[in-house]
């Protein structure tokens, strides 16, 4: 059984996959626990779809396929030291710079079961998630050996850091696990001491309704004022806890042309004045395109307020007008469209 993970294991790698390991089928249990208990306390409020059944469906993995026998955990690297945010004022999370990471990793974990069925000439029973079900992938990752919990509760792997994607699949195959990777963050706080909104408000406890992804990619409303200027120039997402992150150091440029940050390369100005056919042609296809077109415009408007604020005050700013408005109107929201921020720019520009 050693000889036949080890197989599968190097056929995941000549796949693509940077990282991957192997678990076995047994109850996430005490990922379940700290999930519910997030839930119950509030941490999670807003994401809606983020509920106990969901977390008890995905922490039991004969569940979701009652044939598993084992799950093999995949991660792709996706760090970029040069990316779209060196060039311009509307940071989007490296990430979502380019192709939709989903679409990327199914095809190659489909790719790669394919190759393991010729591989062992037997058909196989396979079930595969990339962030888009109930399995709780962050924890398939840690038992796995893939890497460890961060305080910011991301995954933190030796050789790539924490920028990496994730993915798992459920087989009836019966391999040999990995055993977990008996390392942690020690008596670091950084990412704690660094976070803008205090959105990790303890080791390994993320508050939703601080954090500034959230906001600019889940938040279909209005955006607390006391949060807007934390924003910076994060128009999608924040990279700010992997930034400052000691173990991202040695992170490692990734080879995949599906990561192009040229793709989703775009100014705060932009935003403002694109039309909705305009966004779709540019973000189609992008991680991008969850936030929404009325979201970006919001998100754009915010960013441009806090690029008024660090301007001197002798120095006209291109955005001035804008501003004027932004903070007026960026409340209004009917059915979580901006209307009264759309109108009042279209008026003015």
């Amino acid at each position: 059984m050693t000889h036949l993970t080890e197989r599968i294991i190097k056929i995941g790698r000549d796949c693509g996959f940077d990282l991957i390991g192997v678990t076995t089928n047994e109850n996430f249990s005490t990922s379940q626990e700290h999930a519910i208990n997030q839930i119950s306390n509030g941490n999670m409020d807003g994401l809606t779809w983020y509920t106990p059944y969901r977390v008890l469906r995905g922490s039991d993995p004969t569940q979701l396929m009652p044939e598993t026998q084992s799950i093999i955990s995949v991660g792709i690297n996706y760090y970029q030291e040069s990316n779209s945010n060196n060039f311009t004022d509307a940071y989007i999370a490296r990430y979502a710079q380019g192709r939709d990471y989903h679409r990327i990793i199914k095809k190659m974990i489909k790719d790669y079961v394919l190759r393991l069925e010729s591989s062992l000439q037997s058909d196989i029973k396979a079930k595969w998630y990339v962030d888009d079900g109930p399995m709780l992938d962050k924890a398939v990752a840690n038992r796995s050996g893939l890497g460890w919990f961060g305080k910011n509760s991301n995954i933190l792997s030796k050789t790539h850091g924490s920028w990496i994607l994730l993915g798992e699949i459920l087989t009836d195959l019966k391999l040999t696990p990995n055993q977990p990777l008996q390392t942690s963050c020690g008596e670091c706080t950084i990412c704690i001491d660094l976070c803008p909104t205090q959105a990790i408000s303890e080791p390994y406890l993320i508050t939703n309704s601080k954090c500034i992804s959230f906001h600019t990619i889940e938040n279909r409303g209005t955006v607390p004022t006391n949060l807007r200027k934390s924003f910076g120039n994060w128009v999608f997402g924040c990279d700010i806890c992997q930034e400052v992150c000691p173990v991202n150091r040695f992170s490692k440029q990734h080879s995949s042309p599906d990561f192009d940050t040229t793709r989703t390369q775009t100014t705060i100005q932009n935003l403002l004045e694109m039309s909705e056919e305009e966004f779709r042609n540019q973000f189609s296809g992008t991680p991008v395109m969850r936030a929404k077109y009325d979201g970006m415009r919001r998100n754009a408007c915010i960013v441009a307020g806090n690029q008024v604020d660090t301007t001197t005050a002798n120095r006209h700013h291109p955005f001035e007008s804008v501003v004027r408005f932004v903070f007026t109107f960026i409340g209004i929201f009917v059915s979580g469209a901006p209307i009264g921020l759309v109108l009042m720019y279209q008026s003015i520009s």
